[in-house]
This record gives C-alpha cells, sequence and structure tokens, in this order.
C-alpha cells in the first residue's frame, strides 16, 4: 500500500467521486523503477505515477507519460506555483504536477556547534570558503568522530555550485551546461573539505554511502552540517534527537544557486484508460483542502499556496521550519532549472564514484573533470 497519508487521502477521493476506484501500488524504492520499467514495457502501467528526478523526462521523451494539455478540464492547474508548474514540464510540455516543494540546504545541528564552541555562520552572505573554516573549526574542537560537516558532494550540489556562477548542470536542450573549471573546482572544494578533516576521509565517505537516514553522521548527531534536502529534516530530528535549523547555501550571493524542486511528480500514464479519473485523483491530491490536510509535508511542501496555508497550524515544529525555509526560497529569484535529459540519472552515480576517486588519490581534480563530462555526455547521449 502507498505511505498511509497518501492512502488516506485516496479514500478521501473516493469518498468525493463514488464512481472512481483506485487501486494502489506501492513500491520500496529500491525496486519501484524496475517494476515501472517492466509495467511500461508491457503496457500494463498504472493509470496515476509517482516518480522523480529525470525519470519524468525519460518516461516523457519514450511517450510514456500524457501531455497534461490533454486533460486540462478536469486537471486544474491554476493555483499551482509557477516555478513548480516549470519543474514538470519537458521542452515546454507539461507531463508532472509538483506533489510538493524541496530544496537544497545546509542542515545545522546547534547542539554541535554549541559544544565546540563555534558560532553559526550568517547565512544571508557566507561563502564556501567560510563554510569550509567553519567545518573545520567544529571537527578540530569536537570528539574524535564528529566533524563539522558530512560530506558534501553530489550531482545536486555540484549544481548549485555551477548555478552560482551562472551555468547549470542540464540546459533547456537536454545538454550538460558546466564548464571543466567548475567541475574541476569542485573537486578540488572536496579535497580541500576531507584534507582539512572539516569532512570524513575518503574511507570515512564511503562508508556513509547511501546509508539510511539515522546511519548518516547527522542523523547519528555527529555532524555541525550537511548539505541536503530539507525534506529530510524531520527525519533527520527524530533521529539525532536535536532541533536542528536550516540554513541557505553559502555562496548565495552574487547569483544565487538555489532553486524550487518538486520532491516528486504525479504523472499519468500516456497508455492510460481513464485519462479523465486519472487527472481528478492528481487534482484532488494538489487541491483540495482535506487532502491537504492529510499530506501535509509528507510529499514535501505544497506548491499550492493555498495549501500551504491550510496546512500551517498542522505541522510540526519541523515542518513549520521546513516550509518557512521554502517560502524564503520561493520570494528569491532565481534561473531556471531543467528536468535532466534521458541518461541524466546515470549522472549521480557517476558523481559520486568520481569523488570517490578523487578522495583516494587515483585521480586530480582535473582528469577528474574531464572524465566526468566525458561519461557525463556518453550517458544522455550529447
Amino acid at each position: 500500500m502507498p505511505p498511509v497519508p497518501t492512502n488516506k487521502a485516496i479514500k478521501e477521493f473516493e469518498a468525493a467521486n463514488p464512481n472512481i476506484k483506485v487501486k494502489p501500488e506501492y513500491g520500496d524504492i529500491g525496486g519501484y523503477f524496475d517494476k515501472l520499467a517492466t509495467q511500461v514495457a508491457a503496457n500494463d502501467a498504472p493509470d496515476v505515477i509517482t516518480m522523480g528526478g529525470a525519470y519524468p523526462a525519460e518516461y516523457a521523451n519514450r511517450g510514456a507519460l500524457l501531455d497534461l494539455a490533454k486533460v486540462e478540464g478536469p486537471l486544474d492547474l491554476s493555483k499551482m506555483d509557477q516555478g513548480a508548474l516549470e519543474n514538470g514540464q519537458v521542452q515546454g510540455k507539461q507531463y508532472g504536477v509538483s506533489t510538493g516543494a524541496n530544496a537544497l540546504a545546509i542542515v545545522v545541528n546547534p547542539a554541535v556547534f554549541q559544544a565546540a564552541g563555534v558560532a553559526i555562520p550568517d547565512d544571508s552572505k557566507w561563502s564556501w570558503d567560510d563554510f569550509a573554516k567553519t567545518a573545520a573549526d567544529i571537527t578540530a574542537k569536537s570528539p574524535k568522530g564528529t566533524y563539522g560537516t558530512a560530506t558534501v558532494l553530489t550531482h545536486d550540489s555540484l549544481d548549485a555550485f555551477a548555478r552560482q556562477r551562472g551555468e547549470s548542470l542540464y540546459t533547456q536542450d537536454g545538454q550538460l551546461g558546466l564548464s571543466k573549471e567548475t567541475v574541476q573546482d569542485y573537486f578540488d572544494f572536496s579535497v580541500k573539505l576531507s584534507e582539512s578533516g572539516a569532512a570524513p576521509s575518503a574511507s570515512e565517505t564511503v562508508e556513509k554511502l547511501n546509508v539510511s537516514t539515522e546511519q548518516t553522521l547527522m542523523g547519528m548527531g555527529q555532524a555541525g552540517m550537511m548539505l541536503t534536502w530539507t525534506n529530510s529534516l524531520t527525519a533527520l530530528s527524530k533521529a539525532s534527537g536535536a532541533e536542528l535549523k536550516l540554513l541557505k547555501l553559502p555562496g548565495e550571493t552574487p547569483t544565487p544557486g538555489i532553486w524550487l524542486q518538486s520532491s516528486q511528480f504525479y504523472t499519468i500514464s500516456a497508455r492510460s484508460k481513464h485519462t479523465d479519473a486519472a487527472a481528478k485523483l492528481v487534482s484532488f491530491l494538489v487541491n483540495n483542502e482535506a487532502a491537504a490536510k492529510i499530506i501535509q509535508s509528507d510529499r514535501g511542501v505544497p506548491s499550492n499556496s493555498g495549501m500551504r496555508t491550510a496546512i500551517q497550524d498542522l505541522l510540526t515544529p519541523q515542518g513549520k521550519v521546513e516550509a518557512a525555509y521554502i517560502d524564503q526560497i520561493g520570494k528569491m529569484e532565481f534561473a531556471p532549472t531543467f528536468i535532466g535529459p534521458t541518461g541524466s540519472t546515470a549522472v549521480s552515480e557517476i558523481t559520486a564514484r568520481i569523488n570517490t576517486e578523487v578522495l583516494f588519490k587515483r585521480l586530480n581534480p582535473e582528469k577528474a573533470a574531464e572524465q566526468w563530462l566525458s561519461e557525463s555526455k556518453a550517458a544522455i547521449g550529447k
């Protein structure tokens, strides 16, 4: 079955639409997309499909997703945030509807800062150098095993780093949009964090790849900072037992690298025989106040401002911190972001693998940047 809040919202939808019956399918994330690929290949995909990251573009480009302009009657998108709508577009066509907004942030554990005697930085003007210095100070003044920051480098934070330089991970026409110099500088920064002690060693970094929230350094209360998505705040707070805070990314002036990212998207199968009913379900999930009060921020902070208002008083303290941060980011002016093209789901793995090679000094940052560009271009076929 789907996550409990979504399942409850579906039951509300069925009560409001007695002629429509919904049969939910739930899949563990580990096998979710393998199962979906099999279903799509067999022309047996669900009518409504939840997906995130680059998957909407991959499936839209295969002709597997419905152009939502075809169901604009039963699907009301008029109250959705413009940035959220753009997140769900592929080559100008709307294929996905945001389940909720998410953004990159620096999660901070004030207790670790206090124990180390280090002040929490002013996020209105701090730089990446400030971040590195603060993290190194925390490590130096903390017990062994506690670090200033958990590992920073991912393909998402690489995108933010590039956007601060007026570049981007991907362009609107599906090409790589960042220079060799930017990629090299980012790998240089990764090495700097590790060698200074600001972040864990190479071997410790590898040990923490793909672990559960509870097993991350932040989740274990052993990191002062962690760059991650805002919708992980509640889980990290619960795991660490600490009242965590959110800071904006370093280096956001003069050019912001941040963007609002849809946590996931509701999409409709191009082969659905029930497109109007599917559209009504999606519309209900993103526009109905009863559904919003059930789901709250489980799938990200709602991308409909009316629904954000409706759930404000119901949110946990950490949920309110997340919602306030999303509102703050939503008021900023930043460049548009584009869904990765077909093949881009491999870029995340490429980034992690090459970063590991750099940390173990099997590649220097310059060669790593060349290899990253070569492999990433091959992955997206450009």
